[in-house]
């Protein structure tokens, strides 16, 4: 892949998304774009940390054929240098990648899903790889891989924390092993735990979740308790860790509607609420109240594929941004951002002067500005973007 780097940062202010909910909201929000890389491959997981220890977050990227993170510059008008961390680790392609400073080094800790194979469900030994990266002295040198188990259809990872303080890498596979047309075994949720020689053998439990074509999970962590919303074909189930193993808890935050992405949110008035995107790549966002309650935001995605919650506009409570990545109805690509006002939603485009058919984005605040930003990469549009927090 090659890289190269574009840098406008002008100031847009977004303007209501037409046919949407009304009355304004008392504050518009307003992002502007800058471009990281226009020329990735494909651009399947991100994922935001210190790779270098300076205190600034860095962005990395589960691409194709490498796995790559850009220097945070520490100012809008530097270019992201991008280093490459592994490549060619599979026959077949990258997808999806997890960082997070799990031993308080001020570093973050890589490990990266790979072997993307999703037609094939019986054999691991085509389908799907799992492998930790061990990082050199100098971190934009290669990292090594370790090698862990790894079942069929490797998709999505996260790390969590337990609450004793220990972290896990969680993996979850698309299918279940055998697994034809969505129908078969179930999906096994697998929960590594990290040894003391990350280069020995990896520990591993493996949950079956009774679920089928699970595509992606949110994590939630409080420090006395550590839990997952898994969305899939029924729907979303809430697994948790308990008694040094996960279990399924026989909660449902949505029943019998296949779901693709999910995230979790309180309100100000303190309910937990779930936005998810339905079915798999799907058109609909959706937010779902504790009472079962259900309201379709929006019906006009196609292949919806990116979801997350942050106080964007620091109004004491989360907004949604979520991001589809084929053209839609009227031929658009986007990120948009869901705004609560008075129990109704408006959306707002970020940034559209730049194109982003959106396969992946994450949150965090990269300039340290105490405002959260949005980060996200595009699959037909083969960039990378950062949306730029300029909300007063």
């Amino acid at each position: 892949m090659k890289h190269t780097y574009f840098f406008n940062a002008i100031c847009v202010c977004a303007l209501l998304f037409p046919g949407f909910y009304s009355p304004l909201t008392a504050q518009t929000p307003q992002f502007s774009a800058e471009v990281v890389d226009n020329q990735i491959d494909i651009g399947y997981g991100l994922a935001i940390g210190d790779v270098d220890g300076d205190a600034l977050p860095d962005i990395l990227l589960a691409d194709k054929t490498e796995i790559v993170w850009y220097r945070n510059p520490g100012a809008r008008d530097k270019k992201w240098e991008c280093h490459i961390m592994a490549e060619n680790l599979t026959k077949f392609d990258n997808v999806c990648i997890a960082a997070r400073d799990i031993n308080g080094d001020g570093r973050v800790e890589v490990a990266v899903g790979a072997q993307w194979n999703p037609a094939e469900t019986n054999d691991p030994a085509k389908s799907g790889a799992v492998f930790y990266l061990v990082p050199p002295a100098d971190p934009t040198q290669k990292w090594s891989p370790v090698k862990l188990y790894h079942d069929v259809t490797i998709h999505r990872m996260a790390w969590g924390k337990t609450p004793a303080g220990s972290f896990q890498l969680l993996v979850l596979p698309l299918h279940g092993r055998g697994n034809v047309d969505g129908a078969g075994a179930g999906v096994n949720w697998i929960a590594f735990s990290v040894p003391d020689d990350v280069r020995k053998t990896w520990k591993y439990d493996l949950l079956d979740t009774g679920m089928h074509l699970t595509h992606n999970f949110h994590v939630y962590e409080n420090g006395k308790s550590l839990q997952a919303a898994v969305a899939g074909k029924e729907g979303v189930q809430i697994i948790e860790y308990k008694g040094s193993r996960w279990r399924a808890t026989g909660k449902w935050l949505v029943r019998n509607h296949e779901t693709g992405e999910v995230t979790v949110f309180r309100q100000k008035n303190g309910e937990v609420v779930t936005a998810t995107i339905e079915p798999m790549h799907g058109t609909r966002l959706m937010v779902t109240q504790q009472d079962g309650k259900r309201t379709i935001l929006t019906a006009d995605f196609a292949q919806g594929h990116a979801i997350a919650a942050a106080d964007f506009l620091s109004q004491g409570e989360s907004q949604l941004v979520a991001g589809w990545r084929n053209p839609n109805k009227d031929k658009e690509v986007g990120v948009r951002l869901l705004v609560r006002e008075n129990n109704a939603w408006q959306m707002f485009p970020l940034d559209d002067r730049i194109r982003m058919a959106c396969e992946d984005l994450k949150v965090a605040d990269l300039d340290l500005d105490g405002k959260p930003d949005v980060i996200a990469s595009g699959r037909a549009t083969l960039n990378v973007l950062i949306y730029w927090n300029d909300s007063q």
